[in-house]
């Protein structure tokens, strides 16, 4: 339970709409209170944020007056005041400046002591009503307690700030309205993200589990945070792979430069970061290859692949590159493009039944760009020399069959 400092308090504000109340630390007047508790109230802030019709999303200023001496981190200050924001995402506002002490720019590892004012210009949190949307949907499994389904490329899981609809979330509000087969957990409403208990990026297909109650969710939620769930992925990698398996044991943190992509890296903010890989079929030049996730860290797969000298096929990012049938076959005029995105998809995941407690294990059929980017490469790559690692669980015949 974090630490509780009750004589704190935390005031809300607009910015003034002159030049001079961008600078850090400018307030107008106080128009809102917008703690409850000691901590800032979400639905108070977006009340807040919504009151300002022509520019709803403007962020709002809230501020903090230490009346003892904590000696805590402010990072971890502001997580207990701001329950909303992950650490993750505290510390970007930090690195952005939108924090001060004191009227000055800190780190996330100052220490604040008594006395110590801390401003926080705080974008409004996502909205909690989730609005359906008639997308497609490709479900796998449904019962009382979750959903399970195939997720497409180019769909975001949840709304957030920049994506505030046209997510799975929003698909999935739809598809219960219609079909009278229940509705998204409460865990993650505050932050937009009911139900979800893991996530895949934008351009990852595959399966994707979703929880309808709260029960489910946490119940769900403990069997990925304990490690006792299966997943396996299937990657179009570039480059040899070798040898045809192995652990890659390598921290992930932020990048360096480029604030949004993920690296390997060895300093303390880093996370353990493990990932075993088996090569399924080796090609010239490229290689499908079977990945079993035991820690969960954005961008994971991506990152260890990259980094040792594979970048997943489509991963422009790091350093992968789109696909055309001319780059596979060496047929001029052929610019057909086979495959835009990452070539990564979520092929397999087993859990335990969240009521009922049988294991269950969905599969998830390969999209048709991956169908046909492994047919081009079987055919003019060297046929694919097929492997099965020990460890190997995809059933490469049953996927690609015809």
């Amino acid at each position: 339970m974090p630490e509780r400092e009750p004589d704190a308090r935390a005031t809300g504000a607009r910015p003034e709409r002159s030049a001079a109340s961008n600078a850090p630390g400018a307030l107008s007047p106080d128009v809102s209170r917008l703690t409850s508790g000691g901590k800032v109230d979400p639905d108070l802030l977006r009340a807040a944020a919504a009151g300002d019709d022509d520019e709803s999303d403007r962020p709002l200023t809230v501020t903090f007056k230490l009346t003892r001496d904590l000696c805590k981190r402010l990072d971890k200050y502001l997580q207990d005041r701001i329950p909303f924001m992950s650490r993750t995402q505290l510390q970007r506002l930090i690195a952005e400046q939108a924090v001060t002490v004191n009227d000055r720019p800190p780190k996330a590892s100052t220490n604040l002591r008594f006395g110590d004012v801390v401003q926080v210009i705080l974008p409004p949190p996502p909205a909690t009503e989730i609005v359906g949307e008639d997308i497609p949907l490709d479900v796998l499994y449904e019962d009382n307690d979750l959903i399970v389904v195939n997720k497409q490329a180019d769909l975001i899981v949840h709304p957030a700030r920049g994506n505030k609809s046209g997510t799975l979330i929003n698909a999935l509000a739809w598809h219960f309205a219609r079909h009278s087969c229940g509705a998204l957990s409460n865990v993650g409403r505050e932050e937009a993200r009911p139900g979800v208990v893991h996530r895949l990026d934008r351009s990852t297909t595959g399966v994707l589990i979703i929880a309808k109650t709260d029960t489910a969710h946490w119940r769900l939620a403990r069997q990925f945070e304990n490690r006792t769930t299966d997943k396996r992925y299937l990657a179009v990698v570039q480059g040899h792979v070798e040898p045809v398996a192995d652990v890659i044991d390598l921290p992930i943190g932020k990048h360096p430069v480029h604030r949004e992509l993920m690296a390997v890296r060895y300093d303390p903010g880093a996370k353990e970061s493990r990932t075993i890989y088996r090569v399924r079929e080796q090609y010239s030049g490229f290689a499908l290859v079977e990945l079993e996730l035991h820690t969960g860290r954005t961008h994971q797969i991506r990152v260890h692949l990259s980094h040792l000298g594979w970048p997943i096929v489509g991963d422009e990012a790091y350093g992968g590159r789109a696909m055309r049938a001319s780059d596979i076959s060496g047929a001029l005029g052929d610019e057909e493009v086979v495959i835009s995105r990452q070539a990564l998809h979520a092929t397999t995941l087993s859990v335990r039944h969240p009521s009922e407690g049988r294991p269950m294990e969905f599969i998830a059929p390969l999209p048709p760009d991956l169908r046909r980017l492994i047919a081009l490469l079987r055919a003019h790559r060297g046929g694919g020399r097929g492997t099965a690692p020990a460890g190997s669980r995809i059933d490469l015949g049953r996927l690609l069959a015809d």
